[in-house]
């Protein structure tokens, strides 16, 4: 009896380890057949952006049948944190009325915050009408099937200046982001990106040409945390504000800390060398190191290793490339 007791409890003991595993293999593949479906299907609110995540990380799982159950559970409580720790919420606390020139406009405040963990680096950011209906125009454009049931605030012909309707747009304006960012092709796509990022950095780039490099160096670091947090699972994207970051302190003589960016870049760049940030990161990292009495021989090992499989080009300085991003 004690042994086919101790084969039933180890034949258990299998099957529910089987059965774990193939809910770690087969579920993030069930869940991505129906993903279309639930994102095109309406209402659009039932949609599950931390669900969608998990589903996105678990593709990059190594076989799961050679983890033990304690390791699959262990797994998936990680997996469920930093999808909870990347999800964002949009508040309109206030607004502002600006009269410039013959124009008159509300501008909508807008504070974008992490949840899942005390979000002390909360990104403020402040767009009028026209920029939330460009982005809307832009978004039926590239998502009709997405965006078909998705209600946009009109404008009345009187009364755009009342307080009434300023805080019925205020409540519609927080509610159409926090709907466009529930939905995964949205939230990542380049236009919804563009309308909380773009316009501060074309006003730091404005400054780094300038030469206004303490302006521009605080401009970018409060847009590249929202980066971070925007285009999660795609780094190289924020590339080139981390380049611009490295420049502003190196002009500002901050070489510690352009040095702790350029680090942060070249990771970013770890399988992208052929990237046109790649070589002048390279190259004024070198330099930093050589001025920080740190390693940059293997700095040059990489740098000697990239010119010996490439043939010789014209390659730019990394403040050249950085005064020439968002150039209108």
């Amino acid at each position: 009896m004690d042994q086919d007791s101790h084969c039933t409890a180890e034949s258990e003991l299998l099957e529910a380890v089987s059965r774990i595993t193939t809910f770690s293999v087969t579920s993030p593949t069930d869940e991505e057949q129906n993903q279309p479906k639930a994102e095109n299907s309406r209402p659009v609110r039932k949609e599950n952006p931390e669900k969608d995540d998990l589903q996105d990380s678990s593709a990059c799982l190594s076989p799961n049948s050679l983890m033990t159950t304690k390791e699959l559970q262990e797994y998936w409580r990680n997996e469920k944190r930093q999808c909870r720790q990347v999800k964002l919420l949009f508040e309109i606390p206030s607004t502002r009325i600006v009269e410039h020139h013959l124009s008159k406009y509300v501008m909508y405040k807008i504070i974008i915050l992490q949840t899942g963990s005390f979000d002390s680096n909360k990104s403020v950011i402040e767009r009028r009408y026209s920029d939330f209906e460009k982005l809307h125009r832009k978004l039926l454009e590239e998502f009709s099937e997405e965006m078909e049931d998705v209600t946009f605030p009109k404008k009345t012909l009187t009364g755009n200046f009342t307080e009434e309707i300023i805080n019925e747009r205020k409540l519609a304006f927080k509610d159409y982001l926090r709907l466009l960012y529930s939905m995964k092709y949205i939230r990542r796509s380049k236009i919804f990106i563009d309308f909380l990022t773009r316009p501060e950095l074309q006003e730091a780039y404005g400054c780094l040409r300038g030469g206004q490099y303490t302006k521009a160096l605080e401009i970018l670091l409060e847009v590249i945390g929202l980066q971070e947090r925007l285009t999660r699972g795609n780094p190289v994207s924020i590339v080139p504000t981390l380049c611009a970051i490295v420049v502003c302190h190196k002009d500002l003589e901050n070489p510690a800390s352009a040095f702790e960016y350029g680090e942060k870049a070249l990771s970013c760049l770890r399988v992208h060398t052929s990237h046109r940030y790649y070589i002048p990161l390279l190259e004024t990292m070198i330099t930093l190191a050589y001025e920080l009495g740190k390693d940059f021989l293997s700095l040059q090992e990489k740098l000697e290793e990239w010119k010996a499989k490439k043939d010789p080009i014209r390659v730019f300085t990394l403040k050249e490339l950085a005064v020439r991003e968002y150039v209108q």
